[in-house]
């Protein structure tokens, strides 16, 4: 059973990863822990004694907030909770907060809201972009467009280095949800032409999944983003799943702005980044 960390601020934006999660959940079991990370700040003048009782008392009062908060996605998703958590913890930065949490109490993935237009930090938004590119968990970041539907299929774009590994991870991720796969890479000119058997060898050894592969020359009148939205809007997957070598800054190179226009991913689409190994 796959556990999921779902994060919230309480703001509307943020219930579109509680929906995914939600949605997850009722495609295949999963612990869904919804999480609220909050900081309380001690005026110079209370004492120690006073600050505890204050912040006990507004803890507790988060804690109530959160449990309505996420009574109300629910309803809103005609869902019924099954197998889920509320917690709250402190702390002065939230996206280092809930990296801790998650790795510390061995979640399988991050879920988390993200908003869309421009550059990186204003793709995701800075606690979002921080996670995918510092997180040793999985980070789902989904659109604050998404409502909810069925996850039919993934688009699992691919360097093709570590493919054999890559691909277990993804196939692990889709085939409980009962969703197709499709593999894609993208083709420079400069690139060493890649065996298809290789990529086909790899696909045999999941013959439950459904999975295609296609191999697609990149246009390069446009950066890669541009590249990955034609393909997006021609196949429409429910999640995009991308791999980065968090060292090297993937995601700042990948979302430079073009010359021309800056661009950002299909909105409609929930992003799943898992860090190379």
């Amino acid at each position: 059973m796959k556990k999921i960390l779902v994060t919230t601020d309480f703001s509307s934006n943020s219930k579109a990863a509680m929906r995914f999660a939600i949605q997850m959940a009722s495609q295949h079991e999963c612990e869904l822990t919804f999480f609220h990370s909050y900081y309380i700040m001690k005026p110079t003048s209370w004492g120690e004694k006073t600050f505890t009782s204050y912040q006990s008392h507004e803890a507790r009062k988060i804690e109530l907030k959160l449990e309505k908060f996420v009574a109300g996605v629910y309803k809103g998703m005609g869902a019924v909770p099954s197998k889920i958590n509320h917690v709250i913890t402190s702390s002065f930065v939230t996206d280092a907060n809930i990296m801790k949490y998650a790795k510390d109490k061995s979640f399988d993935f991050i879920c988390i809201s993200r908003r869309g237009g421009g550059k990186i930090k204003k793709i995701f938004g800075t606690n979002t972009s921080n996670l995918i590119l510092q997180s040793e968990v999985p980070v789902i970041a989904v659109p604050n467009t998404y409502r909810h539907s069925k996850i039919k299929s993934v688009l699992y774009a691919t360097d093709l280095t570590d493919l054999e590994k890559e691909m277990k991870r993804v196939v692990d991720f889709a085939s409980p949800l009962g969703a197709d796969i499709e593999l894609l890479h993208m083709n420079y000119p400069s690139d060493v032409i890649f065996n298809s058997k290789v990529i086909e060898n790899i696909i045999r050894k999941y013959p439950k999944s459904h999975i295609k592969y296609s191999l697609e020359n990149i246009n390069l009148l446009y950066n890669l983003v541009v590249n990955l939205q034609a393909v997006i809007k021609k196949h429409k997957p429910s999640v995009l799943v991308m791999f980065t070598d968090q060292k090297q800054g993937f995601f700042q190179k990948l979302f430079l702005s073009s010359s021309t226009a800056e661009y950002s991913l299909n909105s409609s689409v929930p992003l799943l980044v898992y860090p190379k190994s």
